[in-house]
């Protein structure tokens, strides 16, 4: 049975806070799953999915991990096309096999037959397109022989308690904890600036399990998380941490998965830096035969709709095992790039819009506070007319951002035959939809 470990006195308040000034300003970055799942092409927790043992999971896919196409200097400029500014990559996933050439373990991309250090050259390519470096780096670990195996997800999950005491016995989950941050040290002080670390996850145990047994889930005292945050503190005083590793006050963003908060994400009643990490379909890594990708519009509104509460979007792409962004990928990033190129100034250093503006039906509002310009994205085109409450005496000038053409107040004819609020600018609007996925209209605030 795994040996018993005991928290350290600890205050997140001393150690420095991560520097979020770039992160809100920028607002989109790419995640990246990229593994030896990207072999089995059907879900990146294909191990725990089909309780795969580590032994099988090896035979099949370590020794035949080939990127023979992987360049990343096309993925680079990709991200970089679609206007993202960051990226973040699984250093190393659930499934414990490592990108880089790690010291502290044999499994690893340069002992497959990719022969190489997979993540050196992918941060030198996204750097020298402009593009701050992130990592991810999973707290869980099916392939360690130290990481104690619960009940709660993995490949052996499935079995007995009695199997799965067997199993654990001689486990050491403390081996295990100093084996992270030897890995988060290699990973801090090897790859130049990173900006952002991204720990992933935390699944807190039953209250009889919360004394280091560590059998029915894992939180702050299996990752020792306390000496994890400091270690990164250390190394990295700026850097950004999510919220992942259980515990309180160590974290610098909020994360909400696969969905779309309603508002500008709070903690005990306060509003704080958020990303949400979302995918092109159902799947983080590449998934063959997955068919529920989302469209480019679609795509579009949400990235607006997270900068519209003040957060990021951080959207995944999932490469195959051969190394290449496939079609679907490339082309959903070529759809955002294309809509970017004309519409990135409601997006970069934008956030939600003054609380005395109201957003008109069917629109979400984005507001940069250093240039004083409001930008009305149009999710669905109206008919004639958009009116704005509380603005006519406050828009100097009003243009579509996509061609800067001017948009003119409403004719007095017109005007007389509608009910309009006191202070409502009501702008005129070509009959035709512009041409592009969302429609934004850029006022110039007096």
């Amino acid at each position: 049975m795994a040996t018993k470990t005991k928290s350290i006195p600890f205050d997140a308040a001393k150690l420095p806070k991560g520097k979020t000034n770039w992160f809100t300003h920028d607002r989109f970055g790419m995640f990246i799953h990229w593994g030896l799942y990207a072999q089995a092409a059907r879900h990146e927790w294909v191990m725990n999915n089909e309780s795969i043992p580590v032994e099988e999971y090896e035979r099949r896919y370590f020794k035949r991990f080939d990127p023979d196409l992987y360049n990343p200097e096309i993925w680079a400029a990709a991200a970089a096309h679609a206007g993202m500014k960051y990226f973040v990559v699984t250093s190393k996933h659930h499934e414990g096999f490592c990108l880089w050439d790690s010291k502290q373990t044999d499994y690893k991309a340069p002992n497959t037959s990719a022969r190489r250090d997979l993540l050196k050259p992918m941060v030198k390519a996204f750097r020298d397109h402009g593009i701050r470096a992130g990592l991810y780096y999973s707290l869980i670990d099916w392939h360690h022989p130290h990481f104690v195996i619960d009940n709660k997800i993995g490949p052996y999950r499935g079995l007995s308690d009695a199997d799965r005491a067997a199993m654990n016995k001689g486990r050491r989950m403390e081996l295990y904890a100093e084996y992270m941050r030897n890995q988060v040290t290699e990973l801090l002080t090897q790859y130049g600036d990173i900006d952002v670390l991204w720990f992933d996850f935390s699944y807190p145990p039953s209250e009889a399990d919360k004394q280091g047994d560590f059998t029915e889930g894992k939180s702050r005292l299996a990752w020792e998380s306390e000496k994890l945050y400091s270690l990164v503190r250390k190394l990295r005083p700026d850097i950004i941490v999510d919220d992942r590793l259980d515990l309180p006050g160590a974290w610098d963003i909020k994360t909400p998965e696969q969905c779309q908060p309603r508002e500008w994400v709070t903690f005990e009643g306060q509003k704080v830096t958020w990303e949400a990490c979302q995918t092109f379909s159902g799947s983080w890594g590449y998934h063959r035969d997955e068919s529920s990708w989302r469209s480019v519009d679609e795509l579009v509104r949400t990235l607006i709709d997270c900068v519209s509460k003040g957060g990021n979007l951080l959207m995944n792409v999932g490469p195959t095992g051969r190394g290449e962004f496939d079609a679907r990928a490339l082309d959903r990033l070529q759809g955002i790039g294309n809509w970017m190129k004309r519409h990135s100034r409601s997006i970069y250093g934008c956030t939600a819009a003054p609380a005395d503006i109201p957003t008109p039906e069917h629109c979400r509002l984005t507001w940069n506070p250093k240039t004083k310009r409001l930008y009305v994205h149009i999710f669905a085109w109206p008919f004639g007319h958009l009116h704005l409450d509380n603005l006519a005496d406050k828009v100097d000038y009003a243009q579509l951002l996509n061609d800067a053409s001017e948009l003119r107040p409403m004719g007095g004819w017109h005007l007389n035959q509608i009910t309009n609020k006191a202070n409502t600018l009501s702008l005129s609007l070509p009959a035709q939809k512009p041409d592009v996925a969302v429609p934004v209209i850029e006022l110039f605030l007096k």
